[in-house]
């Protein structure tokens, strides 16, 4: 399995993201939405912070099971009900995410929403990783 971050230098730096990234060989895994649910359904975290931090690593949980690591994930969607809100985090967002998942970034974008499933969401996370 090979996973290749491109950031043409024609494009702004990317900074907590890749702006491409290619694949080959390994097996697709389409990773479902996750917020900030523990294992008995209720949200948990009352910032943006402590939910992100709990969603992803429910994301991160569900690929472990599928066989892959956080340096499998090719792509990952933000779902923000406060993108402002998620912009003033971003320095400690960043900060989990690297804790959680390391320096290898997939390709990311971040989408703002007026509510989430789970009404007292604030994050929702989804991806794609490749694994062997």
């Amino acid at each position: 399995m090979g996973l290749e971050r491109i950031n043409p230098p024609e494009l702004s730096p990317p900074s907590g993201f890749s702006h491409a990234v290619a694949v080959t060989g390994g097996r697709l895994v389409l990773l479902a939405g996750q917020t900030a649910l523990d294992g008995a359904g209720k949200v948990v975290g009352e910032t943006l912070p402590e939910q992100f931090e709990r969603a992803l690593g429910n994301l991160l949980a569900a690929l472990a099971a599928a066989g892959g690591g956080p340096e499998a994930l090719a792509r990952v969607t933000v779902y923000a009900t406060d993108v402002a809100d998620y912009r003033e985090h971003a320095a400690e967002l960043g900060r989990i995410w690297r804790r959680l998942a390391g320096r290898d970034y997939p390709a990311m974008a971040v989408i703002g929403t007026t509510r989430l499933w789970d009404e007292q969401a604030l994050v929702e996370l989804d991806g794609i990783a490749v694994v062997d």
